[in-house]
């Protein structure tokens, strides 16, 4: 996006176009957002007549947000911190969309500038387009989309595992119905049956805002549902994500129902996960398939794959940043906690799709040990950059693994800790080249904040403290 007199005056006049639409279908505000380095999806937002402004002259906020962490307390950086400063948010008209889930209100993801009109370089979405302009100048298109898990909670419920959910003597049995809505099996039909209205109304309102829903299934937790979206480009897939969880927030909201994103709800059970799945193509041809590699993959479909698979370590600080993400990272429960890979294999960290024959864009990767405490701008970016290293590094990949990694013994685990994922991330040459220092010096001060946070938490209330924040 350019800044210039020339592009701002054409975006006012589009804004005015749009402005006067969204007030004829009943839109009296619009939610400017952007994802900070916690993953809080921040606002700032306008009346619909003051779009045309603000698509002009972007609209004022402080860059000390990228320093917020995920209690609203603030840390500090070399480069980012403190009162002073101001930017501009210009939001991306294209991405304009009516919220279906809070009528009224309408949504549009925002790049952030200098006040002289420069790209901001810690702003997480013009990282995200700068890595996929990378990849293009090579050639190659990188495809991704993001599956969203979240678990769904009477409003009003008691927090999980409090040991409180209701009179002296209740059961488990019984405090499980009245924290959930739901009581069916893991996957079962019988709880779609149950919450057929809630379902339908989120279903509905994503396909009404124009989200190409693929799938949208219960998941294996109590209260725990899923929903995966059609793949996009890099920085498309990272919109999508965040529209995707605020319209399951509304719908939630509207249902009388609470929906967490958090890695874990309850400690102990499989907690939800916002797995990454990505393909490359070059000139319409899928490079994961037609080539001489594993599986059929071409040689820079492996060497992209290889690169991710070498900087796991550290982009798990990035995709699964918080200490409580690593209540959810237990072998064994699919979440992907080995660094390897694997031909559809749920236990590897990174696993490998062939697809159908037929279908061109079925073969993808999918990686598994990533959540929805991440900002998915900085998914997107830094798994891109990981894997264009591997592309100039040649690198290939090791043997596949098949079978549950942790009964055999033989392959390493990621970081154990956000501490460790924290310590492989600052010592990242190439996530740090690729950031840049301001924005990977903020990265790592709120990841060191919040683990500090909750240094000395139990399991419980750490996950109870995160629980309705992403």
């Amino acid at each position: 996006m350019e800044t210039g007199a020339a592009e701002r005056e054409r975006a006012q006049q589009n804004a005015r176009h749009e402005a006067g639409r969204l007030r004829a279908e009943g839109i009296r505000g619009i939610a400017l957002t952007w994802v900070d380095n916690a993953g809080i999806t921040r606002t700032k937002t306008v009346p619909t007549s003051r779009l045309a402004h603000a698509a002009r002259w972007g609209v004022g906020m402080s860059p000390v947000f990228d320093v917020y962490t995920v209690d609203d307390s603030i840390t500090t950086s070399r480069h980012i911190g403190g009162p002073c400063g101001d930017l501009r948010l210009f939001p991306d008209l294209e991405r304009l969309t009516a919220l279906a889930g809070q009528p009224g209100w309408a949504w549009a993801p925002v790049d952030r500038y200098t006040q002289r009109g420069e790209p901001y370089p810690a702003c997480q979405r013009l990282f995200a387009r700068r890595q996929t302009e990378r990849a293009l100048a090579l050639g190659l298109e990188p495809r991704m989309g993001f599956e969203t898990e979240w678990t769904v909670l009477r409003r009003d419920a008691p927090k999980p595992g409090s040991g409180e959910p209701g009179e002296p003597g209740e059961s488990e049995e019984d405090a499980w119905e009245t924290r959930y809505p739901d009581r069916g099996p893991a996957y079962g039909m019988a709880r779609v049956v149950a919450l057929s209205d809630y379902l339908g109304d989120v279903l509905g309102a994503l396909l009404d805002q124009h989200v190409d829903v693929l799938q949208l299934h219960p998941e294996y937790s109590p209260g725990q549902f899923e929903v995966s979206t059609a793949p996009s480009d890099p920085v498309g897939a990272a919109d999508l994500a965040v529209l995707v969880r605020e319209t399951v927030r509304a719908v939630s909201a509207r249902h009388g129902l609470a929906a967490s994103f958090a890695p874990v709800v309850e400690v102990g059970r499989v907690g939800n996960g916002g797995h990454l799945h990505l393909s490359l193509w070059r000139e319409e041809r899928n490079l994961c398939r037609g080539g001489e590699g594993p599986f059929g993959m071409t040689a820079d479909c492996q060497a992209f794959l290889a690169g991710v698979l070498r900087e796991l370590p550290a982009l798990l600080a990035v995709g699964a940043p918080s200490p409580v993400s690593h209540l959810r990272l237990e072998p064994s429960r699919w979440a992907g906690v080995f660094r390897c890979w694997g031909l559809e294999n749920r236990e590897a960290a990174l696993r490998f799709i062939t697809g159908a024959p037929g279908d061109p864009g079925g073969a993808n990767a999918e990686v598994k040990c990533f959540d929805a405490a991440a900002n998915p701008y900085l998914v997107t970016g830094c798994v891109i950059a990981a894997g264009l290293a591997g592309i100039a590094d040649r690198l290939t990949l090791p043997e596949p693994v098949s079978g549950d990694p942790a009964e055999r013994g033989d392959q390493p685990r990621l970081p154990t800790s956000a501490a460790e994922a924290l310590e492989r991330f600052e010592r990242s040459g190439v996530l740090r080249e690729a950031m840049g220092d301001p924005l990977f010096e903020a990265f790592a001060a709120v990841r060191r904040a919040e683990i500090e946070l909750f240094a000395s938490a139990a399991p419980q209330d750490a996950a109870d403290a995160v629980r309705g924040r992403y």
